[in-house]
């Protein structure tokens, strides 16, 4: 029985973290290469789930609301950056932080102006709503599976893309050195939007996968934002295999920490002290995990240098 229960919270954990991997994967690009800490990641997060949940109201088709949530989110993340962000390269960080999270507010506003302020909910896609059984005895749902190998084949992509296409070099060269980039002939105001935009499609990738799991509801994109930057922290700022080996870490100690350290501070605690000990560590596990791995390598596990 506990084993059926670890491998079914051991596969949330792997699906927590791959929808971490989607948000922290565009998220580490646009930090790592263009030097912009983004706090307003999180509204591309939330305006994909929302762009997707609303079409799937009206169609009852998910694929089709995927496929307008993804160059929808891509579209208002390459408008943000040509409009708003692009004056920001040169400012200080303070700077980024303070324009970005006015960004947010905006968009929550304007969110509420839109859908107003109730929640959506987004039902689970018919081909994925039953379950598989992994392992005997076990089923798991579909769609959490599902989850886990679009986060594979994205993780495969972005791979060719950054190590085997001249975009890729590109992008690699510009995080070395800007300036000589651009001495070189290169357009980095337009390559600069290209990867915001590749950011904003992968942040609206995650909200549009997380809408059937989650409440679609305004500021839905804030709580997963802190963890991305951890998971980026930990993983190396700039890269894209220290974003996935961050968010598996992250996504995995999270929920097997939700669901077995309670039950384990029960084997010598009554039970109402071992539910609020357990979840105040497991609130507290992930930060511990970026404090510990910051002490160790500084840099993250797999700097973007490496």
């Amino acid at each position: 029985m506990y084993l059926l229960l670890f491998c079914q919270q051991f596969l949330n954990g792997l699906q927590f973290g791959v929808m971490l991997f989607l948000m922290a994967s565009g998220l580490t690009l646009i930090f790592g290469i263009m030097d912009l800490i983004n706090l307003a990641h999180g509204s591309l997060f939330m305006i994909g789930a929302y762009l997707c949940a609303t079409v799937f109201q009206q169609t009852g088709s998910f694929m089709l609301g995927l496929l307008v949530a993804l160059p929808g989110t891509a579209l208002v993340g390459i408008v943000v950056e040509i409009f708003t962000l692009r004056t920001l390269y040169a400012r200080d960080h303070l700077d980024q932080v303070l324009a970005t999270f006015g960004l947010i507010l905006f968009f929550n506003e304007l969110t509420k102006i839109i859908w107003g302020p109730r929640a959506l909910f987004l039902d689970v896609p018919e081909a994925l709503s039953g379950t598989i059984e992994i392992i005997p005895g076990a089923p798991y749902p579909t769609f959490r599976l599902a989850i886990i190998v679009v986060g594979i084949i994205v993780a495969i992509f972005l791979y060719f893309l950054i190590t085997r296409t001249r975009l890729g070099m590109l992008i690699r060269a510009s995080a070395t050195n800007r300036e000589i980039v651009g001495a070189l002939g290169v357009n980095v105001k337009l390559l600069y939007t290209l990867i915001f935009g590749l950011g904003a499609l992968l942040a609206g990738l995650a909200g549009a996968m997380a809408g059937p799991l989650f409440a679609v509801e305004v500021g839905m994109g804030e709580d997963i934002l802190i963890l991305t930057f951890v998971v980026i922290v930990i993983g190396g700022i700039g890269s894209i295999r220290g974003a996935l080996v961050g968010a598996i870490l992250v996504g995995l100690i999270d929920t097997l920490g939700r669901a077995f350290l309670p039950a384990l501070f029960k084997l010598f605690l009554d039970p109402a002290t071992a539910d609020g000990v357990g979840a105040s560590l497991d609130s507290m596990a992930i930060y511990i995990l970026m404090a510990v791995v910051l002490a160790w390598k500084p840099r993250g596990l797999l700097p973007a240098h490496e």
